[in-house]
């Protein structure tokens, strides 16, 4: 079929392009409901740093943060996403935090137990992955008994997200990370942001997530040192 560029033609006769139904919107299983996507938009000096084992990573953070930035790293060798927030426990206490990841090992789970029994963090809720309970499920016993203890939940569901958001008597912050919680040696990017915005941004998406398991259904959702009953 020869074309006049001059004239008019409709491109879906020309390649044969067969018209399709509209996508519908996914639903979640667990939840039957909506997913939608959420997005943040914010304007801030960023510094961009690349590091290849925990010792590099602290001294590119140094004792204290400018949480007027946001940090961008390139890392591999012995650094995760754990290896950020062990900078932040040194720095301050944390009244809440959540985590997300795909897995864990149990040298991390007993990391979390350390930092709960000496009161660096106060409250922890845990979002995991749908492989958890079965791939690790010594990581997933462990971590609901710790988690359990401060009345936090141990939430499974779809999740491929690796995210920490807390708040504690300094700040609030961010981390956004390929990386699970647990050390591999490939490469991995991680964002570091400060801000209620980024945490509420965070907490607000979690805390309405419907868990596979029900090992948690009493769980109340932490408001800045007040707990409500999860709807």
């Amino acid at each position: 079929m020869k074309i006049d560029i001059n004239e008019s033609f409709n491109i879906n006769e020309l390649f044969k392009v067969k018209k399709t139904a509209p996508k519908k919107e996914k639903l979640c299983p667990a939840c039957k409901k909506s997913i939608t996507a959420k997005v943040i938009a914010r304007k801030e000096k960023h510094i961009y740093r690349r590091a290849f084992s925990e010792s590099k990573l602290l001294d590119i953070l140094k004792a204290d943060f400018d949480i007027n930035l946001t940090y961008h790293f390139l890392s591999g060798g012995d650094i995760d996403s754990l290896s950020y927030l062990k900078h932040i426990v040194r720095t301050q206490k944390i009244k809440y935090l959540l985590f997300s990841t795909w897995c864990m090992a149990l040298d991390d789970v007993l990391q979390f137990e350390e930092w709960l029994n000496s009161g660096k963090i106060k409250r922890l809720d845990a979002y995991c992955g749908e492989i958890f309970p079965g791939s690790y499920s010594d990581e997933f016993v462990a971590l609901k008994k710790i988690v359990k203890k401060c009345s936090g939940r141990v939430c499974i569901f779809r999740n491929h997200a690796k995210i920490f958001a807390g708040i504690g008597d300094k700040f609030a912050f961010g981390i956004e990370s390929s990386a699970n919680i647990n050390t591999n040696p490939r490469t991995e990017n991680t964002i570091l942001t400060f801000g209620e915005d980024i945490f509420d941004f965070y907490k607000e998406y979690f805390d309405g997530i419907k868990s596979f398991n029900r090992d948690f259904d009493d769980w109340k959702v932490w408001n800045n040192g007040n707990s409500k009953k999860s709807k």
